[in-house]
């Protein structure tokens, strides 16, 4: 390992816990070991512990520079997971050329530092959830949301709006299907269009649109 390289990269990924700039920074540190293009984070429920199909959580990636993800239909791909208290912890590096992929000794030096990755993931998502739960004051959620949409000049229709305060309020697609009389697919659309426009992906993603400064 270059340790004079990676021990500024680890500095900067542990300051960046809980940050929008976490997966640039943990994209960066594994490029002191590996060339690639692009790096994916995601933290799944965990099918084996669930009762319901596997749910992505949080789900992001980052490029390199020059990369913007145009051509990366098929990419060569080395995956790193941890199991633990029901979620999946999921990191995958990428070349955008499936022709130029991953050998043995490639795939041994990112599992050799797997053990440093996977826990700084978990500790950054974990940094991402909101507090202890308790008493939601909605019509403060729904003032904060206007208000960031008057600051991005971004428009929403009326039930784009709807969804995103239920989801900030804690509500879940199928809570929201039922005080809406809405269908959960119907629910989830909504989400998904207004996910879209606004740039975000996900409960906790949506959190930090909703609460960054300006």
């Amino acid at each position: 390992m270059n340790s004079h390289l990676l021990f500024p990269q680890i500095g900067k990924v542990i300051a960046s816990t809980g940050s929008r700039h976490f997966p640039r920074h943990l994209h960066d540190l594994i490029q002191t070991h590996l060339t690639i293009d692009a790096t994916h984070i995601r933290q799944l429920r965990d099918p084996v512990c669930a009762t319901r199909p596997d749910t992505t959580l949080i789900s992001e990636t980052v490029f390199s520079a020059g990369d913007s993800g145009e051509d990366f239909d098929d990419p060569a791909r080395l995956h790193l997971a941890r199991r633990k208290d029901g979620y999946r912890y999921e990191i995958t590096v990428l070349r955008a050329d499936p022709r130029v992929g991953f050998s043995a000794t490639e795939r041994s030096r990112l599992e050799d530092i797997s053990p440093l990755l996977l826990p700084m993931l978990e500790k950054h998502i974990n940094a991402l959830q909101p507090a202890a739960p308790g008493p939601v004051d909605l019509d403060s959620v729904e003032q904060r949301f206007m208000e960031r949409l008057r600051q991005t000049g971004i428009r929403l229709s009326q039930r784009e709006m709807q969804v995103c305060e239920g989801l900030l309020a804690g509500l879940t697609a199928p809570q929201q299907a039922e005080h809406l009389r809405l269908k959960v697919n119907t629910v989830e659309s909504y989400l998904r269009r207004a996910a879209i426009k606004l740039g975000i992906s996900g409960r906790h993603s949506l959190m930090r649109w909703m609460y960054a400064e300006g």
